[in-house]
């Protein structure tokens, strides 16, 4: 099996990243298996619901992202599969797969100033994507914690279709 694109543009961008998140305040362990990171004053970088979104890269948990997506402009980006996508997802969610191996492409299709409020199933896949948007000089992007799963256990709306 190939390698996807993601997977080869966050080899290709390992020694980029460091320095962008470490500007940032965030330094993060793995780019693919991990949705947990820590920031460089060892506190959890997983902001309040108050957060404000700037610059950097937060990870929201449920609240946090509820209130982001409320924000005028904010777009959401669910980068699951369209199979997944079509079973449930956040009202006014855009479906961009992360697994697409045009994904970059796809991105680059995106106002780099905009606000984007990523999730996936359970934080993994988007939190790779937030870091792919980063890389690519997005600048607010902020990671739902846990995912669509953690969104649901909040008991946060979720629709159907697409």
């Amino acid at each position: 099996m190939r390698p996807s694109v993601l997977s080869r543009a966050a080899h290709s961008r390992a020694a980029f990243l460091p320095a962008v998140l470490l500007g940032t305040g965030l330094v993060l362990g793995s780019a693919g298996c991990s949705s947990g990171s820590s920031s460089a004053s060892g506190q959890s970088p997983t902001a309040s619901p108050s957060a404000s979104v700037t610059a950097g890269a937060p990870n929201l948990d449920a609240a946090g992202f509820a209130e982001l997506v409320k924000a005028p402009g904010t777009v959401v980006l669910d980068v699951r599969t369209p199979q997944e996508f079509s079973q449930g997802h956040l009202p006014n969610a855009k479906n961009v797969d992360v697994e697409n191996p045009k994904i970059a492409d796809e991105f680059e299709k995106l106002d780099k100033s905009g606000t984007y409020a990523v999730y996936c199933r359970t934080g993994n896949r988007s939190k790779a994507a937030q870091e792919l948007m980063l890389s690519l000089g997005f600048t607010k992007v902020s990671n739902l914690t846990g995912g669509i799963t953690a969104w649901k256990e909040a008991g946060r709306e979720v629709v159907t279709g697409s």
